[in-house]
Formats: C-alpha cells, sequence, structure tokens
C-alpha cells in the first residue's frame, strides 16, 4: 500500500485555509445620554454605535468607513476599551474583555493598541520622543532586552525616523514625522491588534501614501492585525482585505475589497464612490457623479426604517417602516438594503 500523502488533481485548486478569528465583535451598541434642564435629566441619547457585528481575522487589514458622525472613532474606541459599551460584546482572542476591570485589562492593552487622529494633541509635548515612546515600557512594568534608550531608538529607525531624534520634542517635527512616532510609541510592546483612527486624515495628501505604506511595511514585517478607520475610500482602497461601509451607526455594506470597489450594491456605498476623485479624465466622463438630497438624519433621533432612507434616490414605502437586516446576498459580501443595486457586469472589450 502506497503511503505517498494524497494530491489533489490538478484541475482542482487548493484554498488556504481561513484564518482563524482574532477579534469578534457582536450586538455592539454604544449611546451617549444628552441631559438638560435644572435637573440634569437625560432628555434623549446621541446613538453613535447602534448594533455592530463583525469579525477581524488574524493578520488581514479590517477598514471601516463611512462619512462624519457614523460613529467611526466611537467603535476604536469601544474596540480597545478606552470606552465602555451600552450593550454588546468584545471578544478578544476567545477572551471576552466587554467589561473587565481596569486591573484585568491591564495585560490585555499590551496586545490592543491604537493609532490615534490628530499627530498634533496625541503627543504631549512636554516629554521628548524617548520618553513618549518608552511610556509603554514604564506603564506595564517590562525593561526591554539592552535597556528602554535602546528598544525605543530601534523602534524610531524601524518607522523611518533617526535615533538621534531621541531627545527631541514634538513641535520639532513635521505632521508626518510626528504621526511616525505615534506608531513607534503603539509597536514598543508588540501589539497583535493595531486600531488606526484615521491615521492620516490629518496630514498633507503628499504624505499620506508614505503613512499608509509604512503601515503595510509593518504589517508584513511584524505580522500585525489592523482595523483601519477612514471617511475616505481612496485612503483603504490598496491595503484593506475587507470593508465595512458605516452609516448612521450601523454596518450597511461588509465585502471583500475587491468585491466591494468593482461591485458596490448599497446605495449609500455607490454615492460615496461615485465621489472618489478620478485623476482620467476619460474614465470620469463614464461615471455618474451621484448627489444626495433630501434631509441629513441625526443619531439623536434616527429615523424608523432604513436610516439612509431619507436621502436615497431608490427609497419606498417600506424602507421607511422596516429596518433591513444586514444580509450576504453572494458569497463574502453583505448588505443591508431592501433594494440592492444589482452586481456590476464589466463590459467587454
Amino acid at each position: 500500500m502506497s503511503t505517498q500523502p494524497l494530491t489533489p488533481p490538478a484541475h482542482e485548486a487548493v484554498f488556504p485555509p481561513p484564518r482563524e478569528n482574532l477579534l469578534e465583535v457582536t450586538g455592539l451598541v454604544k449611546h451617549f445620554g444628552i441631559r438638560g434642564g435644572f435637573l440634569q435629566r437625560q432628555t434623549g441619547a446621541v446613538q453613535a454605535v447602534d448594533g455592530l457585528d463583525f469579525e477581524v481575522r488574524r493578520g488581514e487589514t479590517f477598514s471601516i468607513v463611512g462619512e462624519s458622525g457614523c460613529g467611526k472613532s466611537t467603535t476604536a474606541r469601544l474596540i480597545t476599551r478606552l470606552l465602555e459599551p451600552s450593550a454588546g460584546t468584545v471578544v478578544f482572542e476567545g477572551r471576552d474583555i466587554t467589561h473587565l476591570s481596569d486591573g484585568k485589562m491591564r495585560p490585555i492593552r499590551s496586545d490592543i493598541q491604537m493609532i490615534f487622529q490628530d499627530p498634533f494633541s496625541s503627543l504631549n509635548p512636554r516629554h521628548t520622543v524617548g520618553k513618549i515612546c518608552g511610556a509603554p515600557y514604564r506603564l506595564q512594568g517590562i525593561t526591554p532586552e539592552g535597556g528602554v534608550k535602546k528598544a525605543v531608538q530601534d523602534l524610531l529607525e524601524l518607522v523611518g525616523l533617526s535615533p538621534e531624534h531621541y531627545n527631541r520634542y514634538p513641535h520639532e517635527f513635521s505632521g508626518g514625522q510626528r504621526q511616525r512616532i505615534g506608531i513607534a510609541r503603539t509597536l514598543a510592546l508588540k501589539p497583535k491588534l493595531i486600531v488606526a483612527d484615521e491615521p492620516v486624515s490629518a496630514l498633507d495628501v503628499s504624505i499620506q501614501a508614505q503613512v499608509v505604506n509604512l503601515l503595510e511595511d509593518l504589517q508584513n514585517e511584524l505580522d500585525l492585525t489592523y482595523v483601519m478607520i477612514a471617511h475616505d475610500l481612496s485612503v483603504v482602497r490598496l491595503d484593506s482585505d475587507r470593508v465595512a461601509v458605516r452609516f448612521l451607526g450601523k454596518i450597511v455594506e461588509l465585502a471583500d475589497r475587491d468585491e466591494l470597489y468593482e461591485s458596490p450594491r448599497h446605495p449609500y456605498t455607490v454615492a460615496m464612490m461615485s465621489a472618489v476623485p478620478i485623476p482620467d479624465t476619460k474614465r470620469r466622463t463614464e461615471r455618474e457623479r451621484i448627489r444626495l438630497t433630501g434631509d441629513v438624519p441625526s443619531p439623536i433621533n434616527p429615523p424608523a426604517g432604513c436610516r439612509f432612507h431619507t436621502r436615497c434616490w431608490k427609497a419606498q414605502e417600506v424602507c421607511k417602516t422596516t429596518e433591513p437586516p444586514l444580509v450576504e446576498i453572494v458569497p463574502a459580501h453583505s448588505v443591508a438594503c431592501h433594494f440592492p443595486e444589482p452586481p456590476h457586469v464589466p463590459v467587454a472589450g
């Protein structure tokens, strides 16, 4: 009897095994109370995050995009436990961290780190670069091999800065260099998951590509997993594996990157895609620019039914009364819409 391993026939495709989930978010909710009057009673609530379900696979870049005010940054702070959820669960590496105390979260924080949006306010102007990047070691009581100074200088070199910058202050650097300092601080404890909250939105366009390329290089070198927050679809197009589109606290579309960009199915995603600038004038004339009309809904009092129906050109009566669930209409492509767009069929050349 042959002991040779079985090999699939040449005509059968061999798919890599699915990656395990590093992060699982279920039913995540965060409402911020609004108080008013003489007795400061709660008169309402901002529904920043209103029922999110998604998972992040180990080693991938999971991007969340949407307009300002849709709850992206709040989601980032809920994942990293900088905010306490109103409801739902956050599971990291199989462990429920939703309501862990500060003491129990301390050892986990070395595995979950965050890159903040504004490199100007996220760095203490009174501290040197060495003290800023060395703070994670001090807070966790860790003494790296060779000492903190050597470790920080290695980090600076890793993100494209000079080790000689160790004794300088944040005001001596440009915006792009400050963001690199923030990234170096994030990498100090060798995290497994990095939540990047619009890491390039405060930077010049000429610098954005450099920082995005740096993050991609670091991911390949250090085997990192990213949750990337952005409001610009063009920023996350190159390095995302999957993209979730947010609108008013909810996910309206979730798909693999190529599938989403080639065939968006939710009207809001289609409208966002049409607003992305195209430098090629020939391609620009072939695409219809969608201009949304109607009232912009408020997260304090979101409309009934589909939250996008007040601005949607496809809305019908059912959209005003029944909220569409997020369902998988084709493999790896989920949409929350009663009347999703048909799949895009490329025209043969």
